[in-house]
């Protein structure tokens, strides 16, 4: 039985990753942060309560206590707003506590001369406001919020432990969503009221940029990316997104025809207090890589991944 160490077990991808882990009969331990431990978590996961950003003796003591086999760091700070709040934060715990991670397996590997194979989950947001599109793993990363940043200084650690001789991957996830997803984010937020205004609970939606374009796809096909790559016969970067961009505004007007609402315009107020300090205008992955070399494709189109978030949704009080 392999053993599979998973930060961010807690959030939406990690919840999926655990139980796919699980059910190919791994032994999961997941890393979470004490305000996670309040769970669900499924049977036969073990917990183990440390944040990205603890003293790397904390996270090295960790490592060598699970002795994984597969490490799958998907924790830290997940929403680019948080990190505008508070960007040394989200530099400690997205950016430092990856590479206090990856140090930590590398040293792991070196003691007990086992294989530690490892996973970072990076973002498109490291690209920040791309030349051209869509964007391959060439494309320069140039981030232009905290989380781009924090997330770009942990794809470039990726490349130093590989050079090092550590078996580690960089995933780069455009946007992926599912009803794990947490209210926060602009697709829950959209899907969470809709389903509100369908059900006559409110009549309001108010956003922020209705111009920025995202490659949306499904978390759980995102996810199976994860593990193709890290279990490929080499360690390499890969894009993982759809190809296709749309923009918040195609999210909402796809939100509310599913519902059966065609004049969605007079429910939706533009509010400037929602707007980013810089926002990424055009964000689409070219997942070539990951198509030819992992065999892996997206199963859920835009329209289908919109539906299945607002049929998940309990209409707002």
């Amino acid at each position: 039985m392999s053993v599979a160490l998973v930060t961010g077990a807690a959030g939406q991808d990690g919840s999926y990753l655990v139980e796919r882990l699980l059910a190919e009969g791994h032994a999961v331990h997941g890393v979470v942060r004490r305000e996670d431990l309040v769970g669900p978590f499924p049977e036969g996961l073990v917990l183990h309560e440390l944040d990205l950003g603890a003293p790397a003796g904390d996270v090295r003591d960790l490592v060598t206590t699970v002795a994984p086999d597969e490490v799958y760091n998907l924790g830290g700070i997940t929403s680019v707003a948080q990190s505008w709040e508070d960007p040394l934060g989200t530099v400690a715990t997205s950016g430092t506590g990856a590479l206090v991670l990856l140090e930590a397996a590398l040293q792991a590997q070196e003691a007990t001369g086992r294989r530690v194979r490892v996973l970072q989950a990076a973002s498109a947001e490291i690209f920040g406001e791309p030349a051209s599109s869509p964007q391959d793993e060439t494309t320069p990363i140039r981030p232009v919020s905290p989380y781009g940043a924090a997330k770009a200084l942990a794809h470039h650690g990726v490349h130093i432990a590989r050079q090092r001789g550590l078996f580690a991957c960089s995933v780069i996830l455009y946007n992926h969503e599912s009803p794990r997803r947490p209210p926060q984010f602009v697709t829950r937020k959209v899907t969470r009221t809709v389903a509100a205004i369908a059900a006559g609970r409110t009549d309001r939606l108010a956003l922020g940029n209705l111009d920025a374009r995202r490659d949306w796809g499904w978390a759980p096909d995102y996810v199976d990316a994860m593990v193709r790559a890290l279990r490929h016969d080499t360690a390499d970067d890969y894009v993982v997104a759809t190809g296709e961009a749309h923009t918040v505004r195609d999210l909402v007007e796809a939100a509310f025809r599913h519902v059966g609402i065609t004049d969605w315009q007079p429910h939706v107020d533009v509010d400037d207090a929602l707007l980013r300090p810089a926002d990424p205008s055009l964000l689409v992955g070219d997942a070539s890589r990951a198509r030819t070399r992992l065999g892996w494709a997206p199963t859920v189109s835009f329209d289908e991944l919109v539906g299945r978030l607002v049929d998940a949704e309990e209409p707002a009080p």
